[in-house]
């Protein structure tokens, strides 16, 4: 079912005003300091004075001018940041005031309006059980708003979750090391070697979206279920506490799975939730990262 394009702008709108408030007040400078440049690049040569690093020396320079010139390398700032968000159908569920999906363009909006607030450039990967979208990287507030805009117009895709594909895809079209922010209820499997590889040339961060419904079903007997990603209907007898129990159980098995692996490749994670609001976790990942900076 296609959204309403006034509705469509409307909530893209609410979530630019909501979450720029956040950026000014919050975020901006926690984001300065956490994401650095990707290394150092040259910017100048200038005369050696002693005590300059004698590694330093542009012999070729100084074989040319006929004393010695030293390499000023400054740090290279500008970064590029990816987004590779899931719009699968699971996405679209929502048993709060948001939906998964809602949650995903507001915390793209978070991190881009502050990426771009400090010169960096964004992009993203739409992706389901296929690559939906490919937006390459740019600079401005318009970028921002078209990554928003893409979350939100994709919310009823009724497709399956196919992860493997989308993080070599990533690999594909994003050759130079990015900061990828992957955001996905994690309803996949076997995407593991994918995501090594992706951790090994990206600095990657997780960002599983969950809904307390998808945590524990809800005693109220009879109740046809609806797969979002299959379009299948069930009937579940949630008044039995053999079938709460084990429900309970494998959502606690795929979630301690999924964190063993994210911890056993080093990727960072942000928790999200559609009942809570997501910047205290935004900003405890920013203190962690910046604590472990600071040991060194």
């Amino acid at each position: 079912m296609a959204i309403d394009t006034k509705e469509l702008m409307k909530h893209v709108r609410r979530i630019k005003v909501f979450t720029t408030k956040l950026v000014d007040e919050h975020i901006s400078g926690e984001y300065h300091s956490v994401f650095k440049g990707r290394g150092m690049e040259f910017d100048e040569v200038r005369a050696y004075v002693p005590g300059d690093d004698v590694r330093s020396i542009d012999w070729n320079v100084t074989a040319r001018m006929g004393h010695l010139f030293v390499k000023r390398f400054c740090e290279e700032r500008e970064l590029t940041i990816m987004f590779l968000v899931d719009i699968s159908g699971s996405m679209c569920f929502g048993s709060q005031a948001r939906s998964k999906a809602e949650v995903a363009a507001e915390l793209t909006c978070l991190l881009a309006l502050s990426a771009i607030k400090n010169q960096d450039k964004v992009g993203m990967i739409l992706f389901s059980d296929r690559i939906e979208r490919f937006i390459p990287p740019r600079k401005g507030r318009t970028a921002v708003m078209r990554l928003v805009r893409e979350v939100l117009a994709a919310e009823e895709t009724r497709r399956p979750t196919e992860m493997g594909a989308a993080l070599q895809f990533l690999n594909k079209v994003q050759k130079r090391r990015a900061v990828v922010f992957m955001i996905s209820d994690f309803m996949a499997g076997g995407y593991e070697n994918e995501l090594r590889v992706a951790a090994q040339h990206h600095d990657l961060i997780a960002c599983p979206v969950s809904d307390p419904r998808e945590q524990e079903l809800e005693n109220i007997g009879l109740q046809e279920i609806l797969d979002p990603e299959t379009g299948q209907l069930f009937l579940l007898d949630t008044g039995s506490r053999l079938l709460r129990d084990a429900f309970r159980q494998r959502t606690v098995a795929e979630e301690e799975a999924r964190n063993k692996l994210l911890k056993k490749l080093r990727v960072d994670t942000i928790g999200l939730s559609t009942d809570r609001p997501f910047a205290d976790d935004v900003r405890r990942l920013f203190h962690q990262r910046q604590r472990r900076k600071a040991r060194g």
